[in-house]
């Protein structure tokens, strides 16, 4: 477990003080966790719409149909199971893409 000994004090003026609590709100972090994500070179993202996980778990739920009609398939022999497969291996790709861009800070890129 991390513990933080070290504290800094940091002057903002209001602008930047606004400005960071918004960002921090946005993205459902405190502005301490805010700030720690920045210095570990992660820009966090804002939280996903209302929905998402709604969406997300729908997305799931056909995945896991889609697989066990893959499995299913497999057995009897009835469709080609490597197109088959590789439509499943597309759709979680697609989940995570969404997934990463939603949720996963992005990096920041220094020169």
């Amino acid at each position: 477990m991390k513990t933080r000994t070290n504290a800094i004090k940091i002057r903002l003026t209001d602008k930047e003080l606004g400005a960071l609590n918004k960002r921090a709100k946005k993205s459902g972090y405190a502005r301490e966790a805010y700030v720690r994500s920045l210095i570990e070179g992660n820009i966090p993202r804002p939280l996903p719409p209302f929905d998402y996980h709604a969406m997300m778990k729908e997305l799931h739920a056909i995945g896991t149909n889609l697989n066990q009609i893959a499995q299913k398939a497999h057995v009897l022999g009835v469709i080609d199971a490597v197109r088959y497969d590789s439509a499943v291996q597309m759709f979680i790709d697609v989940l995570n893409k969404i997934e990463g861009q939603m949720l996963l800070p992005e990096k920041i890129i220094m020169n």
